[in-house]
């Protein structure tokens, strides 16, 4: 206890706390993009428990690598050298996840722009995926996202009880926006392609941090803010025709 009175009474901590909450919300934005898209695809009454469930293993995922941080820093440690690039299980975990982030968005994009979706339909409109295989999916790459992110706070500080915080705020917040970013999505077409772009980006940045080459984080959102700016203002265009 006297360790997290101490915690509380240091002004650089409250500050690494409120650094690590931030980059934990941003990191975790690109997990819950996938969450809403794999989720929209189930039926009506079991969308909203598998997000639940998906993000709840999130947390399951982040908080148990947090017990095992003295692993998770070995992680990093190169297993073998090829291209001139020595791989470490980090390295091969994010080149398998950013491989199955580029396969998955092209396939639903794929799905999106087939005019003939075939006749499996429910309540006449199309489930391509079982409640199971969603949960799988989500899992493996919750798993991705979980390990870069204990990683990087891993990276900002030594004190697991900000860790610890700091995982937990921001799954909250994945969490609450969960249902009303599934709904907007559902609700516009346009920002599933987008949205599915922006998992293309995010599985190709994995791949190539994967072999070594740095991707500044600030350049990735600073991209998808701009795009989704644009696309806002494209949906306020349209609306406003449509009220003319």
């Amino acid at each position: 206890m006297d360790y997290i009175f101490a915690l509380a009474a240091d002004p650089t901590a409250w500050v690494a706390l409120a650094t690590l909450v931030v980059m934990e919300v941003v990191l975790g934005i690109d997990n819950l993009i996938f969450i809403s898209i794999l989720t929209n695809k189930l039926p009506a009454d079991q969308q909203a428990t598998a997000r639940r469930i998906g993000i709840g293993l999130a947390l399951v995922l982040r908080l148990g690598l947090l017990g095992t941080i003295a692993i998770i820093v070995q992680l990093t440690e190169p297993l073998f050298t090829a291209f001139g690039h020595g791989f470490s299980w980090r390295d091969l975990i994010l080149v398998a996840g950013g491989l199955f982030l580029v396969w998955k968005a092209t396939k639903e994009i794929h799905h999106n722009v087939d005019p003939d979706p075939g006749p499996d339909l429910f309540e006449g409109k199309k489930v391509q995926m079982s409640f199971a295989s969603a949960i799988v999916q989500i899992l493996l790459l919750d798993l991705v996202f979980s390990i870069d992110s204990i990683i990087t706070a891993v990276g900002m500080t030594d004190h697991v009880p900000i860790m610890v915080i700091a995982v937990v705020a921001a799954v909250t917040v994945m969490l609450l926006a969960a249902d009303l970013l599934a709904r907007f999505i559902q609700a516009n077409p346009t920002v599933v392609m987008l949205a599915l772009g922006f998992l293309l980006m995010i599985g190709m940045v994995l791949i190539a941090e994967g072999f070594g080459a740095h991707v500044p984080k600030g350049y990735i959102y600073a991209a998808m803010a701009f795009s989704a700016l644009i696309e806002a203002l494209n949906m306020l265009s349209q609306r406003a025709r449509k009220t003319r």
